[in-house]
């Protein structure tokens, strides 16, 4: 079949939607790989357009090596992954007979260690915030809710009220793929919450179990920029040294679990992690504190 790459692309990208409910987010990442294969590989035809017959090894190879130029391995090996998807599908749907992306190596990825706080700068950077007003109360529920139940800011910002149950000291999330999952929340983290949500009902007549768990100061849902606009403040407040982004809360609350020798598996189960393999980085963190208070600690080290 003599189909152009580029007008089955949009076909393709409605199926990771709707047969594997990926967010929006991704799936535009998943086009601009795969357009950005399809526009470096119409050069190699000399402007022609790229049919799906033609894809192969070498054109492919020719496609990374533009790649190599200016691109870190890991995104070398997300666009490889985009594109090994893509050719999948087209197998799957007999529109191609081979996915010749899957006789290419994915490039080797360094593997820095996760960027996270101790647990005393953690609890600066929590104890920093003033929550005299709703806009601190907010801060403070938002960041409490995060360190306590180590879920990712996609997943804060999604959140209705209506997900928090005090009472069994849950709250349900819903992760990648939108599954949902039930997680711990502490007793710090539902007091900050509960703070909050009365002081937006005495100032806004909403309800403290209606809506988005947290609102702008437009009473619409909160993003995750914003989310990570209002941290950056919270570090130049507090003056912290080390790197900090939204998800070293998530990392944070990774390691001091298995820094206080919580089971590998329950953190996975935590954080929503697929494979134990994901959740295993945090193990190294916690051998490099172990190793460091070894060498600084044993009398003949």
């Amino acid at each position: 079949m003599n189909l152009r790459a580029k007008d089955l692309i949009p076909e393709f990208i409605e199926s990771l939607a709707t047969e594997k409910s990926y967010s929006a987010h991704t799936c535009r990442a998943y086009r601009n790989d795969l357009e950005d294969f399809e526009s470096i590989a119409a050069e190699q035809l000399d402007g022609e357009p790229v049919l799906v017959d033609s894809i192969d090894v070498l054109m492919i190879r020719v496609y990374l090596a533009r790649l190599h130029r200016c691109n870190r391995k890991s995104t070398i090996a997300r666009k490889l992954s985009a594109l090994r998807s893509f050719l999948k599908y087209l197998v799957r749907r007999q529109i191609i007979q081979v996915n010749f992306a899957e006789q290419i190596l994915t490039p080797k990825q360094e593997k820095p260690l996760p960027a996270y706080l101790s647990v005393d700068e953690m609890f600066r950077l929590l104890d920093s915030i003033a929550g005299g007003n709703l806009s601190g109360l907010r801060s403070r529920a938002i960041f409490e809710t995060l360190y306590s139940c180590g879920i990712r800011i996609s997943e804060l910002v999604s959140m209705d009220a209506a997900d928090v149950n005090a009472a069994s000291g849950m709250i349900r999330v819903t992760g990648k793929g939108s599954k949902q999952r039930r997680v711990p929340i502490g007793s710090k983290a539902l007091s900050a919450l509960h703070a909050y949500r009365t002081r937006l009902e005495a100032e806004t007549g909403i309800a403290p179990d209606a809506g988005p768990l947290f609102l702008n100061n437009r009473q619409g849902r909160l993003t995750a920029r914003s989310v990570a606009r209002i941290l950056d403040q919270l570090i130049r407040r507090c003056e912290l040294v080390s790197p900090v982004s939204p998800h070293a809360l998530r990392h944070s609350f990774a390691t001091h679990l298995l820094d206080a020798g919580a089971d590998l598996r329950v953190v996975q189960e935590l954080l929503g992690h697929k494979s134990l393999s994901t959740t295993q980085k945090y193990t190294h963190v916690s051998m490099d504190r172990l190793m460091e208070t070894y060498d600084r600690a044993h009398p003949r080290r």
